[in-house]
């Protein structure tokens, strides 16, 4: 059974940080590209960032780049988003996903394999 469980999320004020993790289990971790989604009340889920396999590449929305950095630890099976300088545009539930191939999960081209439950994340302005 594959979980991927996020935690780290919760209540910050505007142009503070927040770490982001996402435990994987009963998967072959690095097997999969990982990304994260966020879905803001009333809005779409969005793509947030995504990684490769071994980590050589990322990808990043154009609303977040220069703010977040996705990484991650395969010997851990997990994967981490830093976020800095939050803006209340950035409150959201954020998800974590894997796929097979890190520019499908970019480009929205592939619909992820698996989701985790979400975390929220507030920023007050």
């Amino acid at each position: 059974q594959v979980q991927l469980i996020e935690s780290g999320g919760g209540l910050v004020q505007a142009g503070g940080s927040l770490n982001l993790t996402c435990a994987a289990s009963g998967l072959i971790f690095d097997n999969y590209a990982a990304a994260w989604f966020r879905q803001a009340p009333g809005k779409a889920r969005e793509f947030v960032a995504a990684i490769s396999r071994g980590a050589v590449i990322t990808y990043e929305s154009d609303s977040v780049k220069g703010r977040f950095t996705i990484s991650r630890d395969n010997a851990k099976n997990t994967v981490y988003l830093r976020m800095s300088d939050l803006k209340s545009d950035d409150t959201a539930v954020y998800y974590c996903a894997t796929g097979k191939i890190a520019s499908e999960l970019w480009m929205g081209t592939r619909t992820p394999d698996y989701w985790g439950q979400g975390t929220q994340v507030t920023v007050s302005s």
